[in-house]
């Protein structure tokens, strides 16, 4: 029996050409995944892609929006028809913005942010689960966030969206239990990538902050969050549906 968390499953990954979902992809291939890649840049994608083909893994890509149903469509009938099935998904794709009190936050962020974090999980949802029901289970993650469990100042659309992501997990972990399909949520603290460095950048003193809310003093690894997702995906959790999981240094028990 392999000891590898995901061997032989087909995983597809939304927002994979930076941050978690890069660091995803890598995880899931070295615990044994073939990998469908879909992001909306392709330059990124196509050299990660590379990549991990000479690193003796099976990848592709798929260049999409998750926020667009066809997007998201295609990326599953690209996984569907390359491999023959979809067997596990990680529907990391989304956007911050910056931190601007509720009654002053423009028209335009608010419908990006729930565009790309609730639109966009609910797309993937729809096509992975129908996918899944056609070839008799599998499982899926969605990315929230702690702020998806709590308050953070100055990014309410934000914390909305990351709340509404915990609704459409628990609903389709309920709704599908029975068909085989597990669906979990992760809630990542402060996670070190190219997004959150421009915004350190922007916003001086606010590493530090987070860093001192944060019990282990410090953020997160890309490649922690994604060794989470890995284990959730796989077969060691067969009891585990309907879970929003903390991966977060002990932030939401400070």
């Amino acid at each position: 029996m392999s000891r590898e968390l995901l061997a032989d499953k087909v995983v597809l990954i939304t927002g994979a050409s930076s941050g978690i979902g890069a660091a995803a992809a890598k995880v899931f291939s070295e615990e044994g995944a073939t990998v469908v890649l879909t992001a909306r840049r392709e330059d990124r994608l196509a050299a990660l892609v590379d990549g991990l083909r000479g690193a003796g893994t099976e990848a592709s890509y798929v260049v999409g929006d998750v926020s667009s149903a066809a997007d998201a469509a295609r990326a599953v009938d690209a996984a569907v028809a390359a491999y023959g099935r979809l067997d596990a998904a990680f529907n990391n794709a989304g956007v911050g913005g910056d931190r601007t009190p509720l009654h002053l936050m423009a028209d335009d962020v608010y419908d990006t942010i729930m565009d790309v974090n609730v639109r966009g999980v609910w797309n993937c949802l729809r096509h992975e689960i129908a996918a899944m029901l056609a070839h008799g289970g599998g499982a899926i993650v969605n990315n929230s966030s702690v702020a998806g469990l709590v308050a953070i100042p100055a990014a309410a659309p934000y914390v909305a969206s990351k709340h509404a992501v915990v609704g459409l997990t628990r609903a389709a972990a309920d709704e599908y239990a029975q068909q085989g399909i597990r669906v979990n949520a992760l809630a990542p603290g402060t996670t070190r990538s190219e997004i959150t460095a421009d915004w350190f950048a922007r916003n001086p003193g606010m590493e530090e902050l987070a860093c001192s809310m944060t019990p282990q003093g410090r953020t997160a690894a890309p490649e922690e969050v994604a060794a989470a997702a890995a284990w959730l995906l796989s077969d060691r959790c067969p009891f585990l549906t309907g879970a929003v999981v903390p991966v977060d240094g002990g932030f939401v028990n400070h």
